[in-house]
């Protein structure tokens, strides 16, 4: 189950490595989050966010995320 600051972290934490490295997890590519429940999601809350993330877009729900958007600041976070 999740909460409010999940999805506020969903569109503040930023991806820490990678080919979209600086980008917010939410608004990482569909295909990119697939190919990592494929591989597997990175261990922790970074893992627990990109596959919170593919839900809800695979589910239609992004637009739950704009009210918070236009109050939320992207962040870096750490990988672990």
């Amino acid at each position: 189950m999740f909460d409010k600051t999940d999805l506020v972290r969903l569109i503040s934490v930023t991806m820490p490595f990678g080919k979209f490295q600086g980008r917010v997890i939410m608004d990482l590519p569909e295909e990119y989050l697939l190919w990592f429940r494929h591989k597997g999601f990175p261990d922790g809350e970074l893992g627990q966010l990109m596959a919170l993330a593919l839900e809800i877009r695979i589910n239609g729900l992004e637009d739950i995320l704009t009210p918070l958007r236009a109050s939320t600041q992207p962040q870096t976070t750490n990988r672990h």
